[in-house]
């Protein structure tokens, strides 16, 4: 196993034992290298932050090359873990897949998202086997956490949703998974019957009306991601500051981060 990785892995294994890992996800090195310095002991990226940095669309269809790219931007300027949202893993093929993540782990990331979106959870579980065996076979050690959409997408009746991810997380775990993302759970109860139930650390995505941190340790859950907020909302004020700035050709009087701390973020990186 290579000493970085296997440093980097223990570590960002570690941090889902104890208290609500919070993710701030990044989609670029500036914006990680940004979110590390605030504190943050680990890095995440957001897929659908990443794709458009890019200038791409979300949704699995952002060049695995781009991918790679960024995950070795990140990784040259953070001291911390690095985990990659890798979508449906850019391919169909469990194989590939797996390969993918491979070469993910090589870039640097010492941890994964992997989603069955609306698909059957068979072929999420034929990935998650080739990915361990890839894996293993490299001395890699990557959290492979795996996300449902059920709630996400509404797959099931509300009073069937919960039984739904129990059921999915199980084979899941079965077939490689270390972690549980849970897209669109917010409701205390069901948050609570799922870590329960699950057997594997859930995580939660913010979202309007989720509980607060406190409560979400208390109901065990181990991860919070921001998600594609933090990127939606960079987007949104860069806009609203260049609308302005292209209506009236005024710099922009808002709070800024000065040039000399942004510029020393990146020094002898």
């Amino acid at each position: 196993m290579h000493a970085s990785n296997a440093d980097h892995a223990t570590v960002f294994r570690s941090l889902h034992t104890r208290g609500v890992l919070r993710l701030a996800n990044a989609w670029d090195a500036g914006s990680a290298r940004l979110i590390e310095s605030l504190g943050a002991p680990a890095i995440a990226t957001t897929s659908a932050g990443v794709a458009w940095a890019r200038g791409y669309a979300d949704g699995d269809v952002l060049p695995i090359e781009r991918l790679l790219d960024t995950t070795r931007e990140i990784a040259r300027v953070i001291r911390v873990p690095l985990s990659v949202d890798m979508e449906g893993g850019y391919s169909e093929d469990p194989a590939v897949v797996a390969a993918n993540v491979v070469r993910a782990a090589d870039a640097g990331a010492v941890g994964i998202n992997l989603e069955d979106g609306a698909g059957s959870p068979d072929a999420l579980c034929a990935k998650l086997s080739r990915i361990r065996d890839a894996l293993a076979a490299r001395g890699l050690d990557v959290y492979v956490n795996a996300r449902t959409d059920v709630y996400l997408r509404g797959l099931a009746p509300p009073d069937a949703r919960v039984a739904m991810v129990l059921e999915r997380a199980a084979r899941y775990r079965d077939a490689g998974a270390d972690g549980l993302l849970v897209p669109g759970l917010t409701d205390a109860g069901a948050i609570g019957d799922i870590a329960s139930g699950a057997r594997l650390p859930l995580n939660v995505m913010l979202r309007p009306g989720l509980p607060a941190l406190e409560e979400l340790d208390v109901l065990g859950v181990r991860r919070l991601s921001a998600g594609s907020d933090l990127a939606e909302a960079a987007f949104a004020h860069v806009g609203a500051l260049a609308g302005a700035f292209l209506q009236d050709g005024r710099a922009a009087t808002t709070e800024r981060m000065a040039y000399g701390s942004i510029n020393a973020l990146f020094a002898e990186r």
